[in-house]
């Protein structure tokens, strides 16, 4: 798989995550088959959150891996997301990530995510938070998830090292980043600047940016694949899949990794299927043509 710098680390990484929110519910057979098709596909970057399924998907992929595997793997986990809050203070971001290794069955994690803005955060304790985990070798880099330029900045201006990632929500059915850059002036909801100009704030300071949730619209809404809501899209993912002779799924991919930011999408599929067609992407670079023809398919509709 072609691979890209993860931020300014240095790590060399899939241009594809695979997302690890769903496997909660896996048996160690199923989980082992999941680990070893993205492994198989050269997919080696696995995200996983404190929160997802209780934290029992970590524990799902602890079993799954053994400690050889552990230096051929790239592990993420989030931390910050409690119930009713947020919470980036020093001692949940510690606690979270003693859970995360304790459930992972590894010593040390590759990235660490602040996973939502908390409005009480104070940018010096989350400084200690990170300089602590980085010094007992817990944590080697740091990032965000869902966070807007200035925020992003108030925390750099604490840290010793700059972030490196900011996961955020886009499709080609959720792409508020795109669309405010095409409709620059305009009198429409397109033109509304909702993220404080976040995909170029993250090109210039070379944050790679994660997409979640690649293939739903609205807010875990839905999958658009195969979605009679929207004929026109489908249609234009399938034919173009058909010169290529891959999925709609894979297109749909290929269309977020056409974009000259370098992103790395977040699988979010159990699927192996759809798995391998997600990894499929990384092969496939579109025309511009075909991209505009796709984001104008998903009823964005150009100045």
């Amino acid at each position: 798989m072609k691979k890209i710098e993860l931020g300014k680390t240095g790590l060399q990484v899939p241009t594809v995550a695979v997302g690890c929110m769903r496997i909660s519910d896996m048996n160690e057979y199923e989980a082992s088959a999941f680990v070893n098709t993205a492994l198989e596909n050269e997919a080696n970057f696995f995200d996983h959150a404190d929160i997802y399924g209780g934290g029992q998907s970590e524990v799902v992929f602890g079993k799954a891996v053994s400690a050889s595997m552990r230096d051929k793997l790239f592990i993420q986990t989030k931390c910050g997301i409690r119930p009713g809050q947020f919470d980036f203070s020093y001692e949940h971001i510690t606690a979270s990530v003693d859970g995360s290794l304790q459930r992972l069955g590894t010593d040390y994690i590759d990235v660490l995510l602040l996973h939502r803005p908390d409005a009480l955060m104070e940018p010096e304790e989350v400084a200690r938070a990170f300089d602590d985990l980085k010094a007992a070798g817990k944590v080697r880099h740091f990032g965000v998830s869902n966070q807007n330029p200035y925020q992003m900045q108030l925390l750099q201006s604490c840290l010793s090292a700059p972030l490196c990632v900011n996961q955020l929500q886009f499709s080609v059915m959720h792409a508020p980043m795109i669309q405010a850059g095409i409709n620059v002036n305009m009198y429409n909801d397109s033109a509304i600047n909702r993220d404080g100009g976040v995909l170029d704030y993250c090109r210039l300071n070379k944050i790679t940016i994660q997409p979640w949730s690649p293939m739903q619209y609205g807010f875990f809404e839905g999958c658009f694949i195969d979605n009679e809501k929207f004929p026109a899209l489908n249609e234009t993912l399938a034919e173009i899949g058909e010169r290529y002779g891959v999925s709609k799924t894979t297109v749909a991919f290929a269309w977020i990794l056409r974009h000259p930011a370098k992103m790395q999408p977040v699988t979010g599929t159990t699927n192996l299927t759809r798995l391998q067609d997600c990894i499929k992407a990384a092969d496939i670079c579109l025309t511009r043509e075909e991209w505009y023809a796709i984001y104008r398919a998903a009823g964005n509709v150009l100045p």
